[in-house]
């Protein structure tokens, strides 16, 4: 689970209605026990429209926590796209088609020259996937290194390195975790760096030859990680001086969400050698992709090839290219950063359990105390407050006490009024 959250729903935890009650006994039986529900009281969604998202009563929730729906839910302009290409052709990229190209070409120029293939797939887990693909190709390395509590998909392969995931999904032997670039522990740029530096070390020591430096550059599940800008440099330096790569996993801050830039990594100053994008990308509609440097996919592609039946098709290129379209054409990139601005300033005034706001865009952290300390509990009641309040978030962070705020691009501030009027109320109550 990409957020461990504390008082994450668990059958019989708390008396539900009839309706919900056989909901989740439904759900049990023909989903099976891995499946895990947000929150004490589960909510039922029917339907959504921009920022907002709706119970079978008409009830509305002020949705701050899915970037999937990342240009806001159901945006006409989007649906429009979708269904006009639905109409014509969904087919997959082994045939000829302008829309697969000119979306390449659109999406490829937001990002710095060097950065000139594309490669397509349908969730940001296979994005991550073919990443190590590539990465082991390049570098005949098998060496990967992560952030301590660091999520990058659900695949085999990806899977052992997302430890966020839990003690229940094993790390690999040729995985290093290394503590979050936490400001508050030293200069990120020289503590991080120097990480970096001993994972490679013990990858050499163990005989295992240092493939890939990958990070979530706004490092959502570790707390949010966000400044100073330029921390990364050092590492990505290091990476590559022991021969591997560095992978920007966008998933989480791409397409403008950060707000003075379009992408995590441009923060930073660093160009990757590869870049993994997933879920804002269709807003709502499975397509992904991975951004590279030619270097990286040369050789594998002169003895592979690559083929992903829905990944690139014609409708989701379409999508994905309206998308854009509306990033572009509504400014919001320009709205991440002045909304999330107003949205920090609104959190620090409450005062109370919330300790530091960590903030880039419309991404912020908020560490929830007692008496100074982490408290996941506490943050939980928070979560579970905010719910019947009929606002969304979550919690995020190695310790659960983290609360992860995430809105669509196209909150605004009479959404930071209400979240932060519904938010005083909580805590009021505690």
């Amino acid at each position: 689970m990409r957020d461990p959250m504390p008082n994450a729903f668990v059958a019989g935890a708390v008396d539900l209605p009839e309706t919900e009650a056989a909901l989740v006994a439904r759900r049990q039986n023909v989903l099976g026990p891995a499946y895990r529900l947000f929150y004490e009281r589960p909510v039922h969604l029917v339907r959504g429209e921009g920022v907002w998202l709706y119970d079978p009563d008409g009830n509305a929730y002020l949705d701050t926590y899915n970037n999937v729906a990342s240009v806001g839910h159901c945006h006409p302009h989007v649906l429009a796209a979708t269904a006009r290409q639905a109409g014509l052709l969904a087919s997959h990229t082994r045939y000829l088609h302008d829309t697969v190209l000119t979306y390449a070409e659109k999406l490829l120029s937001h990002f710095p020259p060097a950065l000139c293939h594309v490669m397509f797939t349908c969730t940001g887990s296979e994005a991550n996937d073919l990443a190590i693909r590539l990465a082991r190709a390049a570098t005949g390395g098998m060496g990967v290194i992560v952030t301590e509590n660091a999520y990058h998909g659900v695949t085999a392969a990806v899977a052992e390195f997302s430890p966020s995931l839990g003690p229940g999904v094993p790390l690999g032997a040729h995985v290093r975790t290394v503590p979050a670039p936490d400001a508050r522990l030293g200069d990120p740029a020289v503590v991080f760096t120097a990480h970096v530096q001993a994972a490679i070390a013990d990858l050499q020591r163990h005989g295992i030859r240092p493939a890939v430096l990958i990070v979530d550059t706004i490092f959502s599940s570790d707390g949010v990680f966000a400044q100073p800008a330029g921390f990364l440099a050092g590492a990505v330096a290091a990476i590559r001086a022991a021969g591997g790569l560095f992978i920007a996993d966008e998933v989480q801050p791409g397409f403008g969400r950060t707000g003075d830039a379009m992408w995590g990594f441009q923060r930073h100053g660093v160009v990757p050698d590869m870049v993994s994008l997933g879920k804002p990308m269709g807003n709502g509609y499975p397509v992904a992709g991975l951004v590279m440097q030619p270097h990286v996919v040369a050789d594998f592609g002169m003895k592979a090839r690559y083929f992903n039946t829905f990944g690139g098709n014609a409708v989701a290129a379409a999508t994905a290219m309206a998308v854009l379209e509306v990033v572009e054409g509504e400014g919001l990139q320009d709205n991440a950063r002045t909304v999330g601005a107003m949205f920090a300033g609104a959190l620090r005034g409450l005062g109370g359990p919330l300790g530091e706001v960590r903030q880039a865009g419309l991404f912020l952290g908020v560490d929830v105390l007692r008496d100074g300390a982490p408290d996941a509990a506490l943050a939980g009641r928070i979560v579970n407050g905010l719910r019947e309040e009929r606002v969304l978030i979550s919690a995020t962070g190695p310790k659960g006490h983290v609360l992860k705020i995430r809105p669509p691009l196209v909150f605004g501030a009479e959404h930071v009024a209400i979240f932060a009027e519904r938010l005083g109320r909580v805590l009021a109550r505690l």
